[in-house]
């Protein structure tokens, strides 16, 4: 296996990854237009993003499964691929039922693409760089929402949302090229054995309890940035291009957030603390989206709710491995994305069917503030019940050459 580093191997994973994201954020991004050209309301608005989400999340420990044991490399090359053409499809399908059907398909690849493609990169680091690598992984996805947002209002005039979620498609195809023929395949994985044997995860009260954390996060990124959106340009009358500069901020935002709390999360050894902040601040900001009257502070909490929404990624997924090692880190890493979008396919339901029943957004964002204050219980109880004794971590990186302890790594007590 050819070995062309680090940086040219995780810019291709990521940029790939990031092609995606691209339809993803421009169905949000347009739902306005979407909803006014299909002639739909808001709960079948949302029904675009929930079929999807579903398909995903019910992939997501199969996709796992998969990755402990055949090439990531492969199983991600073949998400992306799809992902892409699907993604094509929608963009020339006019019938409602019909992208329905599509958004659900494509949820089963852009699986294929996560699991696998989180290991892909995670092994091409150090394990004292892992939740680095995961909240890289992830910041390719916010980066282009910026570059969508700030561009695609200018180009769906003469585009239209069609052609535009066409030519990004038709773009993700030409970096799957690149990452097939330059990237290198994934490293062997260690040999660690997991905690006590790969069933006993699912005894574990840890693992529950990360499910739940997990519910959150994506319950709480898909409700608010799906909607945000519409929300701006609905209810607080913003035009469809001011709506697209603050997505755009927004995600100019998170990006280099997932990268910084992974590095946090590293440095410090202690990703309960930064998961645990996080959502502290969710659960207070959230509250106050929907209440908020002047503009100006409305964009700084929601820039502020950027810096915090995706912050803790990296380190979530970090947690898992470090409980129960790599043998399972498919496995952990499938579990928690399905927990997390069974949470995003709830709210993003949701949310839609409030705003139709109530005419705003509000009782929607309470909700998600209210996810966030739970979730937060949840850690400060994963902190006390987490085991002892990880596996995964790096003995030689310590002081003394010796491994941290689970209190020392996890907890900020």
């Amino acid at each position: 296996m050819t070995q062309r580093g680090v940086a040219v191997n995780a810019t291709l994973i990521v940029v790939a990854q990031s092609t995606q994201a691209i339809a993803v954020g421009a169905i949000a991004l347009f739902l306005p237009l979407i909803r006014t050209d299909l002639g739909i309301t808001f709960g079948q608005a949302g029904l675009l993003s929930a079929a999807t989400t579903l398909t995903y999340a019910l992939m997501q420990i199969p996709s796992g499964v998969l990755a402990d044991r055949f090439n990531p490399k492969v199983l991600f090359a073949i998400g992306v691929l799809g992902s892409n053409l699907l993604a094509m499809l929608f963009s020339v399908v006019p019938v409602f039922g019909w992208l329905l059907a599509i958004q659900a398909v494509s949820g089963v690849f852009r699986a294929l693409m996560f699991v696998p493609g989180l290991l892909l990169i995670t092994r091409h680091f150090s394990v004292e760089k892992r939740a680095t690598a995961m909240g890289l992984f992830v910041a390719g996805g916010f980066s282009s929402n910026i570059l969508l947002n700030l561009v695609g209002p200018f180009l769906v005039g003469p585009l239209g949302w069609r052609g535009l979620i066409l030519l990004s498609s038709s773009l993700g195809l030409a970096v799957l090229a690149a990452f097939w023929f330059l990237g290198d395949d994934a490293p062997k994985p260690e040999t660690h054995p997991p905690l006590a044997g790969d069933s006993s995860v699912w005894r574990q009260p840890a693992w529950w309890l990360l499910g739940l954390i997990q519910f959150a996060r994506l319950a709480i990124v898909q409700g608010f940035t799906f909607w945000l959106p519409a929300y701006l340009v609905v209810e607080r009358g913003f035009s469809l291009v001011q709506a697209g500069l603050v997505v755009a901020l927004s995600s100019a935002i998170t990006a280099p957030a997932n990268i910084a709390g992974g590095i946090v999360s590293d440095r410090l050894g202690r990703p309960i603390a930064v998961i645990g902040v996080s959502l502290g601040a969710l659960a207070l900001l959230l509250g106050l989206v929907g209440i908020l009257k002047d503009v100006a502070l409305l964009v700084a909490v929601v820039a502020v709710i950027a810096l915090f929404i995706q912050l803790y990624f990296g380190p979530l997924f970090a947690v898992p491995r470090q409980i129960f090692g790599p043998r399972v880190a498919g496995l952990s890493s499938g579990f928690g994305n399905f927990c997390a979008n069974l949470g995003g396919f709830a709210s993003a339901l949701l949310l839609g069917i409030l705003k139709d029943a109530t005419g705003s957004f509000t009782l929607g964002f309470v909700i998600l503030a209210a996810v966030a204050a739970v979730s937060l219980a949840a850690t400060v109880t994963l902190a006390r019940v987490a085991p002892r004794h990880p596996h995964g971590g790096s003995s030689g990186s310590h002081t003394g050459g010796r491994p941290p302890s689970q209190s020392q790594r996890l907890t900020s007590s």
